[in-house]
């Protein structure tokens, strides 16, 4: 309470979305009127159908997927995450190593001009939980993932649906565009983005690519890029 006699809210009431990862956590039972938590952890096989429906009803900015090219996403991606919000699934992201062979037009854009980077191929988020703060808590997510074990974070936003959120979204993350590419097969335009993580030549100094594994936050690949072959997008 402030001396004037206003109360002051503490800083756990006053957030908007408390981002959690399963494996480190478990369940955890907030206190009345906070919001519940974001929770981000590996897809699970079960939910693929769900997933499947959430990529197909996103809208144009995001290409279409069928059951078999998303089963490979389950078997070969290093990073396919969901979110889960309230207790239900809220949005995914799926990412691949630069090591893979992962048969994307725009990962091949990114592999032929730098060496060594974690690409996202798509992250969805369910339109009721949009600017709710779930595509912000997978970024957050995926950039701790990267960072450990990356030198830069690469994407693309299409040019072509109403680009403006996306590249504000992705411009206050440090994104910036390195080049543009049109995809032939769909004739899709995308912006070509990337962000330097500050703190992987630290990691890879002090590490030397051997990370502790008994930091559960320090997480896993799922596949090692050396496992995965030919995705397709």
């Amino acid at each position: 309470m402030h001396a004037d006699g206003r109360h002051v809210r503490s800083p756990l009431q006053a957030c908007h979305v408390i981002i959690r990862r399963r494996s480190d956590f478990g369940s955890i039972a907030l206190p009345h009127g906070v919001p519940m938590s974001i929770v981000i952890r590996d897809v699970r096989e079960h939910e693929l159908d769900s997933v499947l429906a959430l990529n197909n009803n996103a809208g144009l900015a995001i290409l279409p997927l069928d059951s078999t090219k998303l089963q490979r996403f389950y078997e070969q991606a290093e990073y396919f995450r969901v979110a889960e919000r309230d207790g239900n699934l809220a949005g995914f992201l799926v990412g691949f190593g630069s090591g893979s062979a992962h048969d994307s037009s725009n990962f091949a854009w990114f592999r032929d001009r730098h060496p060594e980077f974690f690409y996202i191929d798509r992250i969805v988020v369910a339109s009721r939980r949009r600017g709710g703060g779930v595509g912000r808590a997978f970024y957050a997510d995926v950039q701790s993932y990267t960072e450990l074990r990356y030198p830069q974070l690469a994407c693309e936003v299409f040019l072509d649906h109403g680009a403006d959120a996306a590249l504000l979204f992705h411009g206050s993350f440090g994104f910036r565009e390195v080049g543009q590419n049109t995809m032939a097969d769909v004739e899709v335009r995308a912006s070509m983005l990337m962000k330097d993580m500050c703190s992987y030549p630290w990691v890879k100094e002090t590490y030397a690519g051997k990370l502790p594994e008994e930091l559960p936050w320090v997480g896993r690949p799922r596949h090692a890029a050396a496992d995965n072959r030919s995705t397709g997008t």
